[in-house]
């Protein structure tokens, strides 16, 4: 569900304060945070974030296409491994993959 938009988006004030002294000091290293519900805004345009994904943290580019959307999105949570192989299900069924007696 999205935010109202009489509060505006929800940033992290801890994010945004690493945010503005890296931009004061002219410093580019990764940011690391944990606030993935954060939304991403114009002024972090070019930084390179480091969101947790409950595991380790992924480095993200922000790029002006990222704007309004959340950090999170950019790192995901789960790893897909891919579906089953086919002979391997063969093997195991008979040839058309599926279980009969």
């Amino acid at each position: 569900m999205s935010r109202s938009l009489k509060k505006g988006p929800y940033t992290n004030e801890n994010l945004m304060k690493k945010i503005a002294q890296a931009k004061a000091k002219g410093d580019m290293s990764p940011i690391k945070t944990w606030a993935r519900e954060s939304t991403i805004t114009p002024e972090m345009v070019g930084f390179k974030i480091l969101v947790h994904n409950g595991k380790k943290h992924e480095e993200v580019l922000i790029i002006e296409s990222m704007i309004g959307h959340k950090l999170g999105e950019f790192s995901q949570t789960r790893k897909f491994k891919g579906h089953a192989k086919k002979g391997k299900l063969s093997k195991v069924y008979g040839s058309t993959g599926r279980f009969e007696e």
